[in-house]
């Protein structure tokens, strides 16, 4: 009988009526006394405790706090979970049977298919006589196994396990598709600092180096700003820092642009101390100023300005990085940010937009306002609070 339930549950799982779903939605006393009702709402909330610790991957943690939400899923006996070289976790009756769990996987891992096995026990009153062995699977590739025990391995149960497994599958391809996007983030981050580098270095160790005999303080002073500039731009934790850090960053790099220019870069910052704490993208910011200065202001004759605010707008924060330099052709523009032609000897815009509406939404994509001789306002909006954004 249990194993007939294991069934009707997953079924449910796997192709819940939306009506169903509407009322769990609205909470258990509204489920009223129909069974399929109660059944959905059990199935679902048992599930929803079940994915999170699937999310980090086919690990020893996460299997074993998903497994007994896992176990009552199927109604059986016990479940052992294995990655690819060892058991992660047995969860369960009949324990003794732990050791050999792994080698109950042997065959599922070797060749992708369900196995149905006889369990031989002394112990007369061990429940664990059958055991179902299904593969876990990402990308096609055999990652893992689920092993469901109890006295009979009946069709039902056979069926409910590979069901339950192919929900596990979709877990695990969540979690493949996290660590790609952070690989793909950090690879961004490192392409910034790789555009940004070579040529402020450059600039700023030659705009130091001419201070050195003339006002050697100042050459001082401004070699500690450029170390605390690097030392910023280069760490390896986090993809995340707070905008204060961000805004430290650019003070910073406008200190050694100002060296270099004079009083021909004039510089307008205005920011409201409520959005301080929000946390950012790592380098989402400064990338933008240092495009003014370069494409704004380096060609152009004359006194250039730059504003930057950062304003706090009920559950935004709306930041702003205008220059009255030399502008661009809108169409090109467009171009850039859709990807198809590279940002020729900048910082790009495009891996800052990417980046934005990989964290945000496509909603938070920059808003760039440009034409050629009227200068470039960038408009950045972030909300102050994100699942799984956090400055740490």
């Amino acid at each position: 009988m249990e194993y007939v339930v294991g069934v009707a549950v997953v079924a449910v799982l796997v192709a819940v009526p939306a009506i169903v779903l509407w009322r769990v939605m609205r909470g258990r006393r509204e489920l009223g006394t129909s069974p399929a009702e109660r059944a959905a709402f059990e199935t679902l909330h048992t599930a929803s405790l079940a994915g999170p610790p699937l999310r980090a991957g086919l690990t020893a943690d996460g299997a074993e706090r998903a497994s007994r939400h896992l176990r009552a899923l199927l109604g059986c006996a016990a479940l052992a979970i294995t990655d690819g070289e060892r058991l992660l976790v047995y969860d369960g009756d009949g324990d003794h049977h732990a050791d050999q769990a792994f080698e109950h996987a042997a065959a599922t891992l070797k060749d992708g298919r369900t196995q149905v096995l006889t369990i031989d026990c002394e112990l007369l009153e061990c429940p664990i006589r059958h055991a179902v062995v299904v593969p876990l699977t990402t990308d096609d590739r055999v990652v893992g196994a689920l092993a469901a025990y109890g006295q009979t391995a009946s069709a039902g149960l056979v069926r409910a396990a590979q069901e339950v497994a192919g929900w596990v599958d979709s877990q695990l391809e969540l979690a493949e598709l996290d660590r790609s996007r952070t690989l793909l983030m950090e690879a961004e981050v490192r392409a910034l600092r790789a555009q940004i580098s070579p040529h402020f270095i450059y600039n700023s160790l030659t705009t130091i180096a001419s201070f050195v005999r003339t006002d050697p303080e100042r050459a001082r002073e401004l070699l500690l700003e450029f170390a605390d500039f690097t030392r910023y731009s280069f760490r390896r934790h986090g993809e995340f820092t707070t905008l204060a850090e961000e805004l430290r960053s650019i003070d910073r790099y406008l200190i050694l642009e100002r060296a270099r220019f004079g009083d021909q870069l004039q510089v307008t910052l205005r920011i409201a101390p409520e959005v301080l704490p929000v946390a950012v993208p790592f380098l989402c910011l400064q990338p933008l100023v240092e495009n003014a200065v370069r494409h704004g202001l380096e060609s152009r004759n004359g006194v250039g300005r730059i504003t930057i605010i950062a304003e706090d707008a009920g559950a935004e924060c709306r930041i702003s990085v205008e220059d009255d330099g030399l502008g661009m052709d809108p169409d090109r523009l467009r171009r850039i940010l859709a990807g198809d032609i590279p940002a020729s000897g900048g910082v790009g815009l495009a891996n800052v937009d990417e980046r934005l509406r990989q964290v945000y939404g496509d909603e938070y994509g920059l808003v760039v306002e440009t034409a050629q001789g009227a200068g470039t306002k960038v408009n950045v909006r972030l909300p102050k609070y994100h699942p799984g954004v956090s400055a740490r």
